[in-house]
């Protein structure tokens, strides 16, 4: 698993990611400095010898990107290099709207694996799913490629088709799919009234993701007397995080106090604490939050700093355990770094690094009979090379990754609803604020 970076068809999908740029680079003061220019001068002896005597003359930028990109992949799934190409797709993607076919990827075992499609973009309206294995692009085997030339690959103009070969666990023969692109176009936040209730979805943390929560609990109280509304569900399901700073502030929406997650990088001074405002926009209505294996990075923060302040139920299964944060460092016309620097820990103190959110409810969500069979379960703790999280265990992190398209199929969802609406009990709903973490 040579490439295991999370990027998105022409544009790079970031996770909880510190949009920190740095301008410069440290030099080792540690004195090892020796041994390791003496290794760098092994490398310089490899490559010319490679530029000079190989069978055919080597691209050599492409040897320096690949020498660069096994460094970075030797160190976490998360860390990667992007060309300048690569690094203008990232700054596009955080603003929420980008090129391409609205698939999350990562690289696995020398092929391509779906990590989640985005909402109505063209690769979920063609059937792609969570866990498929692109295998061919264009009838082109996708062994032997790296992460960047097969997205390459897939870029395109909107209105041109593409077809994808894929491999489906529990499904014996590959799926044959042409989809169209187009340009996407991401809302970072969908929502409805469900009678009596606010149903928000964050898609993702973009650039537009506190403001349009924003305004979609401002319309939602439109809609509903406060002495009506029952309160809100918060579904983070099949979230895959963005950017850091809107993770803080999606979570201080719901907070009038109290820290709401602290990052903490190599060295003990490298500490960053961020902490909730008062104003709380809903109210003090109460809130269930939903998270499956799909919640990751960004997500996790929001459902751990409502679950530790007791301002929230957490709902649903395990999620995705991605504890850590990426810095996004410039490298001029060369691209960008994205180098993980520090792991993010919830305000009760507790890194979710391989472990994720464990819900105050577990509720299965099932499979519908056409997936029975099908792993749709993955976590951080899957990845090869991962970190090890401090309280990472033998059963690791991650659950299945599926929300019907049906509400009426939701159970997830409907267990929710029932819990607001009184329909049911259960000993975690209401939370007790007086049980969370001292604000």
């Amino acid at each position: 698993m040579l490439h295991k970076i999370t990027l998105v068809l022409v544009g790079i999908l970031l996770g909880a990611t510190s949009m920190i740029m740095v301008q410069s680079v440290a030099s080792s003061a540690d004195g090892t400095g020796v041994d390791t220019y003496h290794q760098l001068a092994i490398f310089g002896d490899i490559f010319e010898r490679v530029r000079a005597q190989y069978v055919t003359p080597p691209d050599e930028k492409k040897l320096v990107q690949n020498a660069i990109n096994g460094m970075l992949t030797s160190l976490d799934p998360h860390s990667s290099y992007m060309d300048a190409e690569a690094a203008k797709d990232m700054r596009v993607s955080t603003k929420g709207e980008f090129g391409g076919l609205g698939i999350e990827v990562t690289m696995e075992n020398d092929v391509i694996k779906v990590i989640a499609p985005i909402d109505d973009t063209p690769a979920s309206k063609a059937g792609v799913l969570a866990g498929d294995l692109i295998v061919k692009i264009d009838g082109d085997d996708v062994r032997g490629q790296t992460l960047t030339e097969a997205v390459d690959k897939m870029r395109g103009e909107a209105g041109t088709s593409i077809r994808l070969t894929l491999a489906r666990p529990g499904v014996d023969k590959p799926i044959e799919l042409t989809v169209m692109r187009a340009v996407i176009k991401v809302k970072a936040v969908r929502y409805r009234v469900d009678r009596d209730i606010g149903y928000i979805r964050v898609i993702q943390f973009t650039e537009q993701t506190y403001d349009d929560l924003k305004k979609a609990i401002a319309d939602i109280r439109s809609q509903v007397p406060d002495n009506k509304l029952k309160g809100y569900v918060l579904d983070l399901r099949l979230n895959p995080g963005g950017l850091l700073d809107q993770a803080v502030s999606v979570s201080d929406a719901f907070l009038e106090r109290g820290e709401i997650v602290s990052t903490r990088g190599r060295e003990q001074q490298d500490v960053m604490r961020f902490d909730a405002h008062a104003g709380d926009l809903s109210h003090g209505k109460p809130i269930v939050v939903l998270v499956n294996g799909g919640s990751a990075s960004a997500a996790e923060i929001v459902a751990g700093a409502l679950q530790d302040h007791r301002r929230a139920t957490v709902l649903g299964t395990q999620s995705f355990g991605k504890g850590s944060v990426q810095t996004i460092i410039p490298l001029g016309e060369n691209g960008a770094l994205r180098l993980t620097t520090a792991l993010y820990y919830t305000p009760a103190g507790r890194s979710i690094q391989g472990k994720g959110i464990t819900p105050d409810i577990t509720i299965e969500q099932p499979l519908p009979d056409e997936f029975k069979g099908y792993d749709m379960s993955y976590g951080e703790s899957e990845l090869k090379g991962h970190i090890k999280g401090k309280e990472e265990d033998e059963k690791g992190s991650g659950s299945v990754a599926y929300v019907p398209r049906d509400p009426k199929d939701d159970v997830q969802l409907n267990e929710a609803l029932k819990l607001l609406r009184g329909e049911i009990a259960n000993a975690a709903f209401p939370p007790d604020p007086a049980k969370g973490v001292p604000n």
